[in-house]
C-alpha cells in the first residue's frame, strides 16, 4: 500500500453530530511503556457507525399523561465527528474526550514504523491541541487492518504508537502520563472488505480529556 505524503494545507471539513445516551467511561492510565499485550474489551474513544434514530413528533406516545411528571434532568453525551475528505484525519469531540485518529499512510512508510519527513507537523499539530485542553493524560493507540498475521499487526500497531509518542513528548514534555498500545486489527471503525476500508482501519489514535471551554471559569473536564 502506497502511503501519501503529508501536505500541511488546509482541507475542505464535512461534519456530523452523533448523540449517544451513554456516558464515555474514563481509562485508567500508566506510564509511557504501557504493557504492549492489548487490554480486554472496547477501547477507550471507540464508536459505531450507527445512524441516529428517526423520531415522531407527533407520536401519541411522546404525550406526557395526565399526572405525569417529567424526569430529573440529566447530561447526554455529545459526539461530533470531522473529517477531511481524503480521510487523513479524522477528530472527535465528546463532553470529556477529544480523539484524533491519523490515517497510518500520512504518517509512516508501508509496513513500516519510521515516520515519514513531514508526519513531524502533523504530530505537532494535534500536541498544540492537546497544549490547549491543558491535557495531562495521553492515550496513543495503533491500529492495523486485518491483512497479514495478527502477530505481525500487533508489533507494527504498537511500535507506530511508540513513535508518535516520542513526537508528542517534543512539544509536550515528559511530565504528561501517557498510556501507549498497539491493537492490531481489533476494533475497527470501517469495513476491511475493500482498501477504503482498510485505509481508514490503519490509524494510530491520540485521545486525551476535553478542557473547559474558553471563558467559563471551571477546570477541565474528568483517546500497515
Amino acid at each position: 500500500m502506497t502511503l501519501p505524503l503529508l501536505r500541511s494545507r488546509p482541507t475542505l471539513l464535512a461534519s456530523a453530530t452523533i448523540a449517544a445516551a451513554a456516558l464515555v467511561g474514563t481509562l485508567g492510565v500508566t506510564t509511557a511503556h504501557a504493557d504492549p499485550t492489548p487490554s480486554p474489551g472496547k477501547p477507550p474513544g471507540s464508536t459505531t457507525q450507527l445512524p441516529a434514530p428517526k423520531v415522531d413528533a407527533n407520536s401519541p406516545g411522546l404525550k406526557l399523561a395526565d399526572g405525569g411528571t417529567l424526569a430529573p434532568a440529566r447530561v447526554v453525551d455529545i459526539k461530533s465527528v470531522v473529517e477531511d475528505l481524503g480521510g487523513e484525519e479524522r477528530r472527535e469531540d465528546t463532553n470529556t474526550d477529544v480523539t484524533f485518529a491519523l490515517q497510518a499512510e500520512v504518517l509512516f512508510p508501508k509496513d513500516s514504523h519510521k515516520l515519514q519527513p513531514e508526519a513531524a507537523a502533523r504530530i505537532k499539530a494535534v500536541a498544540a491541541e492537546a497544549q490547549k485542553n491543558e491535557a495531562t493524560k495521553i492515550r496513543v493507540f495503533g491500529f492495523t487492518d486485518n491483512l497479514g498475521t495478527y502477530e505481525h499487526g500487533l508489533a507494527l500497531s504498537k511500535n507506530r504508537a511508540d513513535m508518535v509518542h516520542r513526537e508528542l513528548i517534543k512539544t509536550l514534555g515528559s511530565n504528561v502520563t501517557y498510556e501507549v498500545r498497539g491493537y492490531s486489527e481489533d476494533y475497527p471503525i470501517a469495513d476491511n472488505s475493500d482498501e477504503e476500508g482498510r485505509k481508514k482501519n490503519r490509524r494510530v489514535e491520540i485521545t486525551f480529556p476535553r478542557g473547559a471551554a474558553p471563558g467559563s471559569g471551571s477546570g477541565s473536564s474528568p483517546s500497515t
